[in-house]
């Protein structure tokens, strides 16, 4: 079964700062905003967004994870925010490796998906945001536009 609960097929996120509005209505299609948008192929850095409460540990685990490859580590604030910057190629991956609440996550993981990415926890396996499971989702995640297992596995076996 999927992991976006069927009973939300509507995800909207906004972004304050550019005055954006990205939404993704599963199985229709998506905002202007989305449109022409599909991530970028890996350059020669790695570009990996995570939180900013998480940064020092996480930069730590990706940069042995993507070892040898140059890895650039960015902070910010806001899942869904993380997420669109690897929609539009900023960056290559969204790593978590903490706790996290499903509300936090759902509607990037939507939209993600609708346009062509992949979220999953750091194990590989979709996230189910079902009201009736727990609300966290205690074991990270993952989101990418393209080589999403590639970058998964590298994850796990340094962690």
């Amino acid at each position: 079964s999927s992991g976006i609960n069927a009973e939300w097929p509507l995800r909207p996120g906004r972004k304050p700062f550019d005055d954006k509005t990205y939404w993704a209505w599963v199985g229709h299609g998506v905002s202007d905003t989305l449109q022409g948008l599909h991530g970028s192929e890996e350059g020669d850095a790695l570009e990996v967004i995570v939180s900013l409460s998480h940064k020092g540990e996480v930069e730590g685990i990706a940069k042995k994870a993507f070892a040898p490859k140059e890895v650039h580590i960015t902070g910010a604030g806001g899942a869904g925010y993380k997420v669109v910057e690897v929609i539009k190629g900023t960056e290559d991956v969204y790593v978590h490796t903490t706790l996290i609440k499903k509300w936090d996550i759902c509607a990037g993981d939507a939209i993600l998906r609708e346009i062509g990415g992949t979220q999953t926890d750091l194990r590989g396996d979709e996230i189910n945001y079902s009201h009736e499971l727990d609300p966290k989702n205690e074991h990270g995640l993952i989101a990418t536009m393209h080589d999403h297992e590639k970058y998964r596995e590298a994850l796990a076996a340094s962690l």
